[in-house]
């Protein structure tokens, strides 16, 4: 099963920086938001294939007919937060206001409910549970914020399941789409290569072996990943820069190859096909 996904934000929205952290720093970049969108639009039309577009709350206030656009040509939208922030950096106050104006602000342009989510960064740890009974609450029902291993912003090692399975916390249940692994020489150093800079890293060939081998992938793509003509950020560190922008010059026409070479589905759909009483069922 492979998932098509791409998380809705703007060129800048780079996490853990303090040039770009806010919506007060976001006032000083140029938009590029619809030109990487008609990017994305045209490659779907090209291979007829299904996705699902977790979007920013700020995206749909700032820019409606991004929203208006994916909505009308019948993709499925989830929500990406509203403002764009680590959520274990977030009370869990802060965190219901964040998602709750975002699945408004959504829902008030499409007139659909907005059942999944994505957190920026897939910044769900260990410590932040309560989460799972705030998404239940604003009818949230398929997640896909779980990296299950340690990472820059986040991680979650202890999850231990990198398959579609179900999350109960303290009763309640949602379906859990987390990101899929793989390991560096068959020892424990994760990677995902289904989107972010080991995509835009690895050669095509490597990336073509693992999207046909893998039972299931899940992909995270952002419209900044296909836009090398994007202003750097000048305060990021060396690495930062690396991991941001190698690769973008080639990354829609990798992409492209493997849409043509590969069936891909959205998460509406693969929620339909799985088989959720013989899942593996994570409690807290």
């Amino acid at each position: 099963m492979r998932i098509l996904t791409f998380d809705i934000e703007e060129w800048f929205h780079i996490l853990d920086n303090d040039s770009t952290k806010s919506n007060k720093e976001w006032a000083n970049f140029e938009s590029r938001i619809h030109s990487n969108m008609d990017k994305i639009m045209g490659l779907l039309e090209a291979t007829n294939q299904k996705a699902t577009f977790f979007c920013l709350g700020w995206i749909a206030r700032k820019y409606p007919d991004v929203i208006r656009r994916i909505d009308q040509l019948g993709y499925e939208i989830g929500t990406h937060s509203d403002m764009h922030q680590l959520v274990y950096q977030q009370s869990l106050p802060e965190f219901e206001e964040d998602l709750k104006r975002s699945i408004y602000s959504l829902e008030d342009i499409t007139g659909k409910k907005i059942t999944s989510y994505r957190a920026p960064g897939f910044s769900l740890k260990e410590n932040d549970q309560e989460v799972f009974n705030i998404l239940a609450k604003y009818g949230i029902e398929s997640d896909s914020s779980i990296f299950p291993a340690a990472r820059a912003h986040g991680g979650f090692p202890s999850f231990g399941i990198s398959e579609p399975c179900i999350v109960d916390f303290k009763g309640i249940s949602l379906k859990e789409f987390p990101i899929n692994l793989r390991y560096l020489a068959g020892k424990k150093v994760p990677f995902i290569f289904s989107g972010g800079g080991y995509f835009r890293l690895l050669p095509y060939q490597l990336l073509d072996t693992y999207f046909k081998n893998d039972e299931y992938i899940m992909t995270y793509f952002h419209p900044r990943d296909f836009d090398p003509d994007q202003p750097m950020i000048k305060d990021l560190s060396l690495v930062r820069k690396f991991k941001s922008y190698y690769g973008l010059g080639g990354c829609l026409h990798k992409l492209k190859r493997l849409l043509e070479s590969h069936q891909f589905t959205d998460m509406k759909s693969a929620t339909e096909k799985i088989d959720w009483a013989n899942v593996k069922i994570k409690k807290f």
